[in-house]
């Protein structure tokens, strides 16, 4: 998936003519003219001060307006620090923001807003240059509805979303998630300068994006902010949610691997020494923390408590009324299980202690125990049932348990969570819609099915094969987000004619299935016993 964005980055990057200029400020941007597709480009303009030094482990400072005579905007900000890039590419300052709108556009064109602030990557990885909206903003402009597109950078790993009891004390907990709201207040503040409306920003993102942008609607100024939002794959707890404390040990292995502070990693006094760190010592650690961590995600979001954007888990919020009423579209796709399974599971004990492992604590054992077997009741080891969906009783090669634990993984991470929410959104009167994108992935492996983030490069123009069926899907996919983004419904009638995309409502209980060759309404009934099982008590499974 990221090698088809980087691709279309490539490519809208050709065909450059003169650079376009914007005033903010005393400063002059000069950014990109992208004559191919007739957008303007304007990237790596620093939103926040850089998080370093006393400001490292900080919540973001908000920057002020550049004041440095000119400032190159021609190009992306580097990445922030992750495990999958050199080292050169990538800085501590790196909370940028990117803007990308039609070619001339004025300043007082008042254009609706697009926003990709959350990209996925599981909190430890990703960029914002992967996630290029120049062939959104292209087709926004050829249905007559242009748009302003924003994406921008946030703080990963241990520096995006510290753990343990001294960042609790500290209040230093959910950094990256308060990156967004510094970067959506800077949207408020300078986006007319670039054409757009600051009063119609809607928010999307996929996975870990997805997850953070779904968390903004529990506890914090969404609605200052934004008028809607878009979640591709994820919610609010689909990481699952604990307190800090859970995950001390994860902290302790990021001091201990860098080197001036190993000494202190086990006192709960390390913040001092982490801020006099250099870049490649937490960079060190940083490696360290993701080869010897305890669990594949240990740096997500946690709950902050009273206060906090996350006061106590999505459900018990939802059962008191306690969340933004802002529209929305939400949707999974059919496999999002074979992602985060290992091809190698291969009986029920592995499924029934995997499951526990991730749950623990919650309630007490007994209870997490019998509710685990009757889950594994409810998803029998039978191929036919499992996920890959759709797919008899073939196996790949693999153990029937491979995909009895991936039909697990989909509905309690995923759909489980996206139906209780749309449920009880649509129950409070919110407009919203659903989906289930279930285009077949023919250049991927059989096993993954229509996997978790297969739907990213359709969004944005660049299918992952070029047959009929998917080319037409991603062009359709592209009008109902701009739809959305514009009208705050994806049914404007303009760009390509499409079927109607029906709201969720408490009597039309109906989700969209985004398929080339079968774009279609369908009940939101798939495998209705399980699901109403985990949304019984979704206390157990800490959503």
């Amino acid at each position: 998936m990221l090698l088809l964005l980087s691709l279309l980055t490539a490519l809208a990057l050709v065909g450059v003519d003169a650079s376009p200029t914007i005033k903010l400020g005393n400063t002059t941007l000069v950014g990109l003219d992208i004559t191919l597709l007739g957008v303007d480009f304007f990237g790596g303009i620093p939103f926040a001060e850089p998080p370093l030094g006393h400001l490292r482990l900080q919540p973001p400072v908000l920057k002020p307006l550049p004041d440095q005579g000119t400032l190159d905007a021609s190009s992306y900000g580097p990445a922030c620090l992750q495990t999958d890039l050199p080292l050169d590419t990538m800085s501590e300052d790196c909370l940028t923001i990117n803007i990308y709108r039609p070619t001339g556009t004025p300043a007082d064109a008042k254009l609706p807003v697009a926003t990709l602030p959350r990209y996925g990557g599981g909190f430890t990885e990703g960029l914002s240059m992967i996630y290029n909206g120049s062939g959104i903003v292209a087709q926004s402009a050829a249905r007559g509805t242009p748009v302003v597109y924003v994406n921008f950078n946030y703080r990963l790993g241990p520096l995006g979303f510290p753990q343990g009891q001294e960042a609790d004390n500290k209040g230093a907990l959910n950094l990256a998630l308060k990156d967004q709201l510094a970067a959506l207040k800077w949207v408020q503040l300078n986006i007319g300068t670039f054409g757009g409306d600051k009063d119609k920003v809607t928010v999307f993102g996929e996975s870990a994006g997805a997850i953070m942008s779904s968390i903004l609607f529990l506890n914090s100024p969404i609605e200052t902010l934004a008028r809607a939002a878009i979640f591709e794959s994820g919610s609010q707890a689909t990481s699952g949610l604990f307190t800090p404390e859970r995950r001390e040990s994860d902290w302790e292995t990021f001091v201990g691997g860098v080197a001036s502070c190993a000494s202190v990693a086990t006192s709960g006094s390390t913040f001092a020494c982490l801020r006099e760190a250099n870049t490649t010592e937490i960079f060190a650690g940083l490696s360290t923390a993701m080869v010897d961590a305890t669990e594949e995600f240990p740096w997500d979001p946690v709950i902050d408590g009273p206060g906090g954007l996350i006061p106590d888990l999505p459900s018990v919020l939802f059962s008191r009324g306690h969340f933004s009423r802002l529209p929305f579209i939400a949707g999974t796709n059919l496999d999002e299980g074979t992602d985060f399974i290992s091809p190698a599971i291969n009986s029920s004990d592995e499924i029934l202690a995997l499951i526990i492992a991730m749950n623990t604590p919650s309630v007490s054992s007994a209870t997490l125990e019998s509710s685990t077997e009757k889950l594994l009741q409810l998803y029998p080891d039978i191929p036919e049932l499992g996920s890959p969906f759709n797919t008899g009783n073939e196996t790949f090669g693999l153990s029937s348990q491979y995909k009895r634990a991936a039909a697990i993984g989909c509905d309690l991470d995923f759909a489980s969570q996206r139906r209780l929410w749309i449920e009880t959104a649509a129950n409070a009167g919110v407009p919203t819609w659903g989906y289930l994108f279930t285009q077949p992935q023919p250049n991927s492996p059989p096993a993954e099915g229509v996997f978790h983030g297969s739907e990213v490069p359709f969004v944005y123009g660049a299918p992952s094969d070029n047959s009929t069926s998917a080319l037409t899907i991603s062009r359709l996919m592209t009008d109902y987000w701009v739809s959305f983004a514009t009208s705050l419904t994806p049914n404007d009638g303009l760009g390509i004619p499409r079927p109607e995309w029906t709201q969720f409502a408490p009597k039309n209980k109906a989700v969209i299935q985004l398929n080339g060759a079968n774009l279609t309404m369908i009940p939101d009934d798939f495998r209705a016993e399980q699901i109403a099982f985990i949304n019984s008590n979704p206390v157990i499974w800490r959503h």
